[in-house]
């Protein structure tokens, strides 16, 4: 590994959804959700990830996110790099401090055909409980809602 991404080193592995993910927002009914992720490194001085949500009783696809968890050297800075399925490309920063990582988007770009209202702000927690399990609250912000929160997972470990 990297020493550079060395202070995430708790995040690698896959970790599966337990239990279901609770989704709300003021626009949309309450909704549960499956989520697998993939926290990886190659020996660069980043980590790759990718986030993969199902529903809970047909199992069909849902959201996608791919990309890249980035340390600036020397620091507790990082930056989250992501590509939706839903046609949004996010970059956030923010920082980790021990096993916490909160980050808040620095820009946001999104397709030209993408439908209203469009996302205008995301924060983003995850952090290792006291259980070894793997926690994530997102909050947004779109052109007709205050920042709210939208989604809370916690994750079980299946692979290192």
């Amino acid at each position: 590994m990297n020493p550079v991404v060395e202070p995430l080193s708790w995040m690698l592995g896959t970790w599966l959804s337990d239990p279901p993910g609770a989704g709300t927002f003021p626009t949309l009914q309450p909704f549960q959700y499956l989520e697998e992720v993939h926290i990886s490194h190659v020996g660069q001085p980043m980590l790759n990830f990718s986030f993969n949500a199902f529903h809970p009783d047909t199992r069909k696809p849902m959201h996608r996110e791919c990309g890249f968890i980035r340390l600036k050297p020397d620091t507790n800075k990082v930056a989250f790099v992501s590509a939706q399925n839903t046609g949004i490309v996010e970059v956030e920063e923010g920082e980790v401090n021990g096993q916490e990582l909160c980050i808040a988007s620095h820009s946001i770009a999104r397709i030209s055909f993408a439908k209203e209202p469009h996302v205008e702000q995301i924060t983003r927690k995850f952090r290792l409980n006291s259980e070894g399990k793997l926690e994530q609250t997102v909050s947004m912000a779109t052109t007709t809602q205050p920042m709210t929160q939208h989604l809370h997972i916690t994750y079980k470990k299946v692979t290192p």
